[in-house]
């Protein structure tokens, strides 16, 4: 691809926003990357149980939109839907990834016992999925442990960066005997630093590594 790529964030919350924009300015400035902001996904999500199937054909449209729009390649930055970007891509021909596949992968390379952690208690039933099912199931020595860190996305949502950061960092702590931390949300990315050096794991984030793999598909 010569010209520019035109990148569609999709984000359910403005919370993820700011990190996936700091990790392409960084990563790719080349992009032309553009958001769309969606914030009743994730209320929704929640008055329906937690059932992620019931939002697919919000999803799909979604994919349908920005695909109108000229996007190159989307990325979806909510954490909890997993299943349901997956059934919009099916059978579209540009990259639509789900945040979470290129930190899966990078993790699984680190070890297999792995801390997932969360704000958004909805996020971890989906990605711990994901990561049971990369690739194709093949690690049968997976071992996942599922951390809720309660207080910390309301504390973001109140623009209290500094407990939320501190709430997942203390949380952390708690995760020292795993191999790697993974962090669940994009909206997390500001407790990376604390948190890595409060646990001494080695901790990841969702924003980097999407940004890289989505470069990696639609440059080489």
């Amino acid at each position: 691809m010569t010209a520019k790529p035109r990148i569609q964030l999709v984000h359910a919350t403005p919370l993820a926003i700011q990190p996936i924009t700091e990790s392409f300015t960084r990563l790719w400035p080349e992009a032309m990357v553009y958001n769309l902001l969606e914030d009743s996904l994730s209320a929704d999500l929640q008055r329906a149980g937690g059932d992620i199937h019931v939002m697919s054909p919000r999803f799909a449209a979604l994919v349908r939109y920005v695909r109108e729009a000229g996007a190159d390649g989307v990325l979806f930055t909510c954490s909890a839907f997993g299943p349901a970007i997956e059934a919009a891509r099916t059978g579209i021909e540009i990259p639509v990834l789900k945040p979470n596949e290129a930190m899966i992968e990078q993790a699984l390379a680190l070890g297999r016992d792995i801390a997932l952690v969360a704000t958004f208690e909805p996020a971890l039933a989906p990605i711990a999925r994901e990561f049971r099912e990369f690739p194709a199931g093949r690690h049968p020595d997976l071992q996942i442990q599922c951390c809720f860190v309660e207080g910390a996305w309301l504390a973001l949502q109140r623009g209290d960066r500094d407990t939320h950061d501190r709430l997942i960092a203390q949380a952390c702590a708690r995760l020292a005997e795993h191999d790697v931390i993974c962090f669940a949300q994009f909206s997390m990315t500001s407790a990376h630093a604390q948190a890595e050096a409060a646990s001494g794991r080695p901790t990841l984030t969702t924003p980097d590594s999407a940004v890289k793999q989505l470069k990696a598909l639609l440059t080489r």
